[in-house]
């Protein structure tokens, strides 16, 4: 009888362990914040003040096919940003949304998306840092962006020659 009771429980048991690990959702991926980007009316007058008053040094500049600055990446600390962009009809100025590093965006993708959120397909790595992005769909701010910053992209090189 006892014998019987404890392949019962067992049966038991190890049909509800799986059970209980498919609804566990997967770990969250490594990240760390990397940047904040702020839509600005003027990004010139913006970048002055950060460097004269904070001290904050411009490391990446975007610039559009007539040479006018679009974006700019000032480093903060080693390993975080802020993006300042040209504010347009369809980019208004105030926060426009904030990225999280991730080592492998092929595999934070997957867990996001595991965990029921919305995420684009990583692209190619962008013309403008060289980071291989992605986007989560986020309620309030309106997204997340994703970003894998290989070794020869331009932030990770900020990063590393941090001082």
């Amino acid at each position: 009888m006892r014998g019987a009771f404890l392949f019962v429980t067992g049966l038991l048991i190890g049909t509800a362990i799986p059970a209980i690990v498919a609804q566990t959702p997967p770990a969250l991926p490594a990240h760390r914040l990397n940047h904040v980007a702020i839509s600005v009316p003027d990004i010139a007058q913006t970048l002055t003040w950060y460097g004269d008053k904070l001290g904050i040094r411009e490391v990446v500049r975007n610039t559009n096919a007539q040479g006018q600055l679009m974006s700019a990446y000032i480093q903060v600390s080693r390993d975080t940003f802020i993006e300042l962009q040209q504010a347009n009809a369809q980019r208004p100025a105030g926060l426009n949304h904030f990225g999280f590093e991730v080592p492998d965006i092929k595999s934070a993708v997957a867990a996001y998306r595991q965990r029921g959120l919305t995420v684009s397909e990583p692209g190619a790595p962008s013309a403008f840092t060289g980071g291989i992005l992605a986007n989560i769909t986020e309620p309030n701010v309106g997204r997340i962006e994703l970003s894998e910053q290989p070794p020869e992209g331009k932030l990770r090189k900020a990063t590393e020659s941090w001082k």
